[in-house]
């Protein structure tokens, strides 16, 4: 038999799945936005969802939006910024889910003054939301992982954390997610021997309630340099945290996906 029909007779002809059935996701920020999105996208793939959000009444209403469509979740408040309240989450979730499969680190806030503006408070606000709420949220679930030998984190990062900011993030915001991609690589070197996957999704700019803020000369500026001719939508970002959760992803670590229309494509 010639040797090119040799790796098609042995391949593994199994159809590629993105089904997570029996899987358990917990996604911060996930009352609104992009993280609701996700939330969605994963329990529509058959996740179980814990939708984690600073405010436990808009939490509760995610999860009872969801719960609406056959999806199990539950609603849970935290403050990602208190190493406590994230270890608290975690217990929370696996007590009434049983185990956490799938980290969704989505929480997070921009500031956008010049560097000389931010007040040392401020710099120190946006690195416990935006990055120091990735390590609480990784530190915390990793344990739980590592015993069941499989887990998949997944951080929203940024284009500001590679261009150095831009015109929704100064370079205290850049700083933030500049780690958090540096912490997602670290994470995929550290947990791979384990069955386990880091990797950090880079959005640009994206239709949010965030964005929104945008001037629409600005909005014109960034849109001219995307090659689709379009901002992202939060549907978009699902998209890829679903592959990324997924058996279809499970070769893929330490990547920082940018889901941003072109945007870094130099």
């Amino acid at each position: 038999m010639p040797s090119t029909l040799v790796g098609i007779t042995t391949m593994n002809t199994e159809p590629i799945s993105f089904d997570l059935h029996g899987r358990n996701a917990l996604v911060t920020g996930a009352a609104r936005g992009i993280g609701y999105a996700v939330a969605l996208a994963l329990g529509q793939r058959g996740a179980a969802v814990a939708v984690c959000d600073l405010d436990l009444e808009s939490a509760e209403r995610a999860a009872a939006a969801l719960a609406e469509q056959g999806i199990r979740a539950i609603g849970l408040r935290v403050d990602v910024s208190s190493e406590e309240q994230v270890a608290e989450m975690v217990r929370a979730t696996i007590a009434t889910l049983g185990s956490i499969d799938i980290l969704v680190n989505n929480a997070g806030i921009c500031s956008t003054a010049p560097l000389l503006e931010v007040s040392a408070a401020e710099w120190r606000r946006v690195m416990a939301i935006d990055l120091d709420s990735v390590f609480f949220c990784a530190k915390a679930v990793l344990p739980g992982m590592m015993d069941q030998r499989h887990g998949r984190i997944i951080n929203l990062a940024s284009a500001a954390g590679k261009r150095g900011g831009g015109l929704l993030g100064n370079s205290c915001y850049a700083a933030a997610k500049g780690g958090v991609i540096a912490l997602t690589k670290g994470l995929a070197r550290e947990a791979g021997p384990y069955g386990i996957t880091a990797n950090a999704i880079s959005p640009a700019l994206t239709d949010t309630e965030m964005t929104s803020i945008l001037a629409p000369e600005g909005r014109a500026r960034v849109l001219a340099d995307m090659p689709l001719g379009r901002a992202g939508t939060p549907r978009d970002i699902a998209g890829a945290v679903c592959f990324l959760a997924s058996e279809a992803g499970s070769f893929v670590t330490g990547e920082i996906m940018d889901v941003d229309g072109g945007f870094m494509r130099d």
